[in-house]
């Protein structure tokens, strides 16, 4: 096999399975001969090897075959335990740049299987949205400082914060900008390897190498790459032999300086079921909450993707207000409010019809309906104690010190405006104090607002941050 039949080999796979799985998983392998069809690769690591013979062999050997060297299996054995290739073997093998060092592993020299579906084979490295990109993030004041750390880590250069953890609720840009973090990092260094997957899959994964008996392969790959991405990481949580692993490769990684980006639904310190130690440390870089979008960030959403839409949708007419009406109504939930448009476009198209407030009120009822959500006191409550960076437990614990008094007044005075619950019901929601302490602690904010401003500002972001 020469050198410009790998190229065309190359370039196949890298438009078959991504630049970053290619450079993570195939880019290491080692072509050593190939013998009556079956084409033989020298791997890193047996745990290598395995999981490119799941996730990978059968693109591999479709690709040979295309470029014209007829091949019946694919193999894969750990370098050491490989016979030495021909010399015109070695020349034509592809270049295996930043390979991790091979472990002391059994060779993994495995047939290639069957086709495996994409719904049945947990991938190398969970696949980037090409859509998700710093240019194709809207940026408010919600999330002003999340985009901004986002593209100093993606800008590379020296760590400044490890790692960076971003936080919030759903739809509101957290695995957009890790993706933008990735397609970023892979634009200036193609050469970087980046991992990037879900904490399910990181369990996954985990418990597959404790069962083959390749936790000391696992180990040195997770602890070989360049930037490791891990989305929605409380889901590790209460699960304490994941969480022992996950501790010693966060540490591994942070002490040989390589960048780690985290997501998860809420703070460290609010995460239930996750060990301490953990939470500490990931609180000592930069954690960054995505604040649920205002007005004026919806709004700007929905305009990017109405121009979209417009070059899609040629001729179609949309009246004035309607995205304004969207904007407002639709408060909760990012993808959602695009969602929304998404169909109403669709919609008009099918119909031929301008997209009007009467089509817009008709082919979106469900989605009005459901977003005419109530504020609860529970939400109230967590929002207050993330901006006054206290713990939700001593928001409705019995401290007494001024630093948690008055956060908790604040919670009382929006808990009687924003909702419907009566004082009892609010005192009970309040580690079960009596109506007369809520009402005092009304009555003291309602007094204050006059003179403080701090305070006054204070509630007036509570507020729109609640209400949408």
């Amino acid at each position: 096999m020469t050198e410009e039949t790998w190229g065309q080999v190359r370039e196949g796979l890298i438009r078959q399975v991504g630049r970053n799985n290619y450079l993570t998983w195939i880019e290491p392998l080692r072509f050593r001969d190939l013998t009556e069809g079956v084409a033989r690769f020298a791997v890193p690591t047996g745990f290598h090897g395995d999981w490119v013979s799941r996730n990978f062999a059968e693109a591999i050997r479709r690709e040979l075959d295309a470029a014209g060297v007829q091949v019946a299996r694919v193999e894969f054995a750990v370098l050491k335990d490989m016979p030495k290739a021909e010399p015109a073997a070695k020349e034509a093998a592809p270049a295996a740049r930043k390979a991790p060092a091979a472990a002391a592993a059994a060779p993994s020299s495995v047939a290639t299987p069957a086709v495996v579906s994409s719904d049945e084979a947990v991938l190398a490295s969970a696949p980037l949205d090409a859509r998700f990109t710093f240019d194709s993030f809207v940026v408010g004041k919600p999330n002003q400082l999340a985009h901004a750390a986002a593209r100093r880590v993606a800008e590379g250069g020296p760590v400044t914060f490890n790692p960076l953890f971003l936080y919030g609720g759903v739809g509101l840009g957290k695995t957009h900008l890790m993706h933008a973090i990735a397609h970023e990092i892979t634009a200036r260094n193609p050469e970087a390897r980046i991992l990037y997957l879900s904490a399910e899959q990181f369990m996954y994964r985990f418990v597959q190498a404790l069962r083959d008996k390749q936790i000391m392969s696992f180990k040195e790959l997770f602890r070989s790459v360049d930037v490791l991405m891990v989305d929605d990481v409380q889901f590790i949580a209460g699960k304490d032999s994941t969480q022992e692993e996950f501790f010693h490769t966060f540490n591994a990684l942070v002490d040989q300086n390589r960048q780690i980006v985290i997501s998860a639904d809420r703070a460290p310190g609010e995460i239930k079921g996750l060990e301490e130690r953990i939470a500490s440390r990931l609180q000592c870089g930069l954690i960054v909450d995505l604040h649920p979008t205002d007005y004026e960030l919806r709004l700007g959403i929905l305009q990017q993707k109405a121009d979209f839409y417009r070059g899609q949708y040629e001729g179609l007419k949309i009246a004035p207000g309607v995205l304004e009406f969207l904007a407002h109504r639709i408060s909760t939930n990012v993808r959602v409010l695009e969602g929304a448009l998404t169909r109403l476009f669709a919609f008009a198209s099918l119909v031929g019809r301008e997209i009007s407030m009467e089509l817009a009120q008709d082919c979106l009822a469900d989605i009005l309906r459901a977003s005419d959500r109530k504020v609860t006191i529970e939400e109230i409550q967590r929002k207050v104690a993330e901006h006054y960076n206290i713990r939700l437990a001593d928001m409705i614990g019995p401290k007494r010190l001024r630093t948690v008094a008055r956060p908790r007044q604040v919670a009382m005075y929006l808990a009687k405006q924003l909702t419907p619950r009566s004082l009892p019901e609010i005192g009970r929601r309040f580690g079960g104090r009596d109506h007369t302490t809520i009402m005092h602690g009304v009555r003291k904010i309602e007094e204050l607002m006059s003179t403080d401003s701090q305070l006054a500002d204070d509630l007036q972001m509570l507020r729109r941050l609640l209400e949408g």
